[in-house]
């Protein structure tokens, strides 16, 4: 992960669609967010060009990762589990957390319990997950994935931990029938995971697409699946 989010368009494209995302909260300068699994950074250290008037915040289990998003951001980062969040009540106006309610080890009742309780009234949590249970593959194993979610399940599972959703769907729609194909044949036996570096004229290739799905549901314009379920809830009280 370190060596390629930077680059590798899968990445660039989950980061960039966050972005976008996370402008919906319309959040005011020394608004506090939080990466609630920030991995090594990367989009900590996006966020904070984009924004450099927020107080960041990144929490990673772990520990040679975190020390590697401390130096790649200027975000505080802590180590811990998302089970059991290391902040006071109420902390952060914004949480986000991409691919990390997945994962295994993580209990999710536990773990949207503790999102809701560290955001302030009003605060919004944004969340990015590997979508339908049916693409599961070799690349889950080798990451650590458990589940994957359709946008109905995402809505549900939020509901119960008591945050309203105001907008869910899916993105990376335009490149799903290429993933689809790949997940379904090659994918299931392959011996490392989906997260690596890409041929160069690859990368881009794919990279491009995923901008254009990106200046299409900026306009409103998505389409109803995708590789990911993108969901953008909100702690009404």
């Amino acid at each position: 992960m370190a060596a390629v989010e930077d680059t590798m368009w899968w990445y660039r494209a989950l980061h960039f669609g966050a972005l976008d995302r996370l402008e919906k909260a319309a959040l005011p300068a020394r608004a506090a967010v939080l990466d609630a699994g920030c991995g090594t950074g990367g989009f900590l250290a996006r966020l904070a060009a984009a924004r450099p008037d927020l107080d960041l915040h990144g929490l990673e289990y772990n520990a040679e990762a975190a020390q590697v998003a401390a130096a790649k951001s200027p975000a505080r980062i802590a180590t811990g589990t998302i089970n059991a969040l290391p902040y006071d009540t109420g902390r952060f106006d914004a949480i986000v957390s991409h691919d990390v309610l997945c994962h295994g080890g993580v209990d999710e009742a536990a773990a949207l319990a503790e999102l809701r309780r560290c955001l302030k009234p009003g605060g919004s949590l944004f969340l990015s997950l590997p979508a339908y249970r049916w693409m599961a593959s070799a690349h889950d194993r080798h990451v650590n994935n458990v589940h994957r979610y359709d946008a109905g399940e995402v809505r549900a599972m939020l509901a119960a931990a008591g945050v309203a959703v105001r907008q869910a769907g899916y993105w990376n729609a335009f490149l799903f029938p290429l993933m689809l194909a790949h997940r379904l044949t090659a994918g299931r036996h392959q011996d490392s995971s989906d997260v690596k570096a890409f041929p160069a004229w690859q990368d881009r290739l794919f990279f491009g697409v995923t901008e254009a799905e990106r200046k299409l549901a900026r306009m409103g314009l998505t389409l109803p699946f995708g590789g990911s379920v993108w969901v953008w809830a909100v702690k009404e009280s």
